[in-house]
């Protein structure tokens, strides 16, 4: 997953082409908006967007690297970004391109997973109790497939994913919490779930320690994978 703030699309879309090579056709691409306050502005010199521009910027960044991707040749003229005649030599493995995953929160972002994502990706929000979490992703289920439905689109098409950890939600307490956890998320439609160690603190919901990240990978999760 990477942050539009660090590079330029026509690049990103050059990188991607060659990791989709270099992994022989594994790449799935990433792509996020970030958020209002992401110390990454601070750190690359890049002036903090308001919200219009930081989605305008998100929608023109996501049609250039589907394009690029796409095809040889591009050209974009866009409010923020452009590209002239941009060559894409060799063609990626993957075809019609590598799968797009789109980081969505928002229903402006969520039109734009609609659109263009093969995984919708969101984190449901910050510090919610397990009832807003559930609440929201359902919800936001619903939007997804109402998005699709109005452009044409099968919503069963798009993988929906979601980044575990930072809500109030205790899926790491025990093996039996973890499955109580997959399943409620899975019921209101979430299909992926993106775990992470967290060595520096920031998750509400790290795991503790080292054995129950192991128990989890080779006790939980083929479990559940065997399960469909």
């Amino acid at each position: 997953m990477t942050n539009i703030i660090y590079r330029n699309p026509a690049v990103l879309a050059k990188q991607a082409m060659t990791l989709d090579h270099i992994s022989h056709g594994r790449l799935e691409l990433g792509i996020g908006a970030t958020s209002k306050g992401d110390p990454s502005h601070r750190m690359t010199g890049v002036s903090e967007w308001d919200n219009r521009e930081r989605v305008g910027r998100f929608r023109e960044v996501i049609e250039i690297v589907d394009l690029m991707l796409r095809n040889r040749v591009t050209s974009y003229q866009g409010r923020y970004y452009s590209v002239n005649e941009a060559i894409l030599k060799p063609a990626c493995i993957q075809k019609p391109r590598p799968p797009l995953v789109i980081a969505s929160i928002g229903e402006k972002t969520l039109k734009l997973a609609a659109r263009y994502a093969d995984t919708w990706n969101t984190y449901a929000g910050w510090n919610l109790s397990p009832q807003q979490t559930t609440d929201f992703l359902r919800h936001h289920n619903e939007l997804l497939d109402a998005f699709c439905n109005e452009i044409g689109r099968d919503p069963s098409e798009i993988t929906r994913s979601l980044l575990v950890g930072l809500t109030h939600d205790t899926p790491f307490a025990s093996l039996q919490a973890f499955y109580d956890y997959v399943g409620r998320m899975h019921e209101v439609g979430m299909t992926e779930f993106i775990l992470y160690y967290d060595l520096i603190g920031g998750s509400k919901n790290k795991f503790l320690d080292r054995d129950m990240l192991e128990r989890v990978a080779t006790e939980a999760i083929p479990v559940i994978k065997g399960k469909g």
